[in-house]
């Protein structure tokens, strides 16, 4: 059979060089249209958010990048371009390992005993509890609660006259402390309210985590006659592993900006020193007085982008064991 013979049976089978086949009805506009309804719509919806974050986050992270480059101060309509020297002074800045040190002292002292109590109280959530959706809203109200009314009453809490711990630290017999003049003291406070703000916040991650167990594991190992304390440390634990990862890297990545807090702590109205030695002052009060108190813009974008650069670090370490632990955890089931 010749090469025109072949082509020509081709056509005739398949109804034409235009991939239509013999009796099949060639398909409406309205059918296309719906068949690029399904393709791309998903595209359209998702559309805004990207607009809306590159003009809100990605610009700003982008030009602040830009500023970190110059010496430019507030007003100053003509910067100078200095390169990397913002960097290269930041390295040396003992200010800004101060509070590094800060930021990361107060972030061991509250995300550490914040997943301990977050798991216990996941876990007392988990049992038959009467009107346990109350129990449930009722360990989420500090999370909903303002920020700023919660860090202005515990500053009053740990006030040094009269404030109410120190009462009671007396009442046992103990010295009053001031809270705000020691370091320690003060990383104290001020993990006492980052805990009492996010702990019935994680508690319900991990709760939710729980509850994704399966009821099996459990049936199976009544039947082997493991008592309840047993089945929580080798059953419950080592399944929530991934969860309790990621409560820890999110902890961290917030506690890198922590700013409120010690911000309102402050017992000097407006200061942003962190304490009259900068003892609580954390990387973001750092970037803000560089900004708007000495009016160093590429000083401050500098600051924000390290910060930014260490976020990254812990993001891809939280993706890396989230994956690791998953991938483990899938196995073994």
């Amino acid at each position: 059979m010749d090469v025109a013979t072949r082509q020509q049976s081709r056509q005739s089978t398949t109804g034409g060089s235009n991939g239509v086949r013999r009796g099949e009805p060639r398909r409406t506009l309205r059918q296309r249209l719906a068949q690029w309804d399904v393709k791309f719509s998903p595209y359209l919806y998702i559309t805004p958010f990207f607009l809306i974050f590159g003009i809100t986050g990605l610009f700003p992270l982008l030009y602040t990048a830009f500023v970190s480059l110059f010496d430019w101060d507030l007003g100053d309509s003509n910067p100078t371009f200095i390169g990397v020297e913002n960097y290269a002074e930041l390295v040396k800045d003992d200010q800004f390992w101060n509070a590094l040190a800060n930021t990361v002292s107060i972030f061991l002292l509250s995300s550490v005993p914040q997943v301990i109590v977050a798991v216990i109280v996941a876990a007392l959530l988990s049992t038959k509890l009467r009107a346990s959706t109350g129990w449930r809203v009722g360990v989420l109200l500090p999370y909903v609660a303002s920020l700023v009314a919660l860090t202005i009453i515990f500053s009053n809490l740990f006030g040094t006259q009269f404030g109410l711990v120190n009462t009671v630290l007396e009442g046992i017999g103990l010295d009053p402390i001031d809270w705000q003049a020691g370091t320690f003291s003060s990383h104290v406070a001020i993990a006492f309210m980052v805990n009492w703000r996010w702990t019935g916040y994680n508690a319900l991650i991990v709760l939710a985590a729980m509850q994704a167990i399966p009821r099996e594991v459990y049936e199976a190992a009544v039947v082997d006659g493991a008592s309840a304390v047993r089945r929580f440390f080798s059953i419950t634990l080592p399944l929530l592993r991934p969860t309790l990862i990621f409560v820890v890297i999110t902890s961290t990545i917030g506690g890198l900006q922590i700013f409120t807090e010690p911000k309102l702590f402050d017992s000097q109205p407006g200061s942003n020193n962190g304490g009259s030695e900068n003892q609580f002052q954390t990387i973001t009060l750092y970037m803000y007085q560089s900004a708007f108190q000495l009016q160093d813009f590429g000083y401050a974008s500098a600051i924000a982008w390290v910060l930014f650069l260490v976020i990254v670090v812990f993001a891809v370490i939280n993706f890396l064991l989230t994956r690791r632990l998953a991938s483990t955890g899938g196995g073994k089931g």
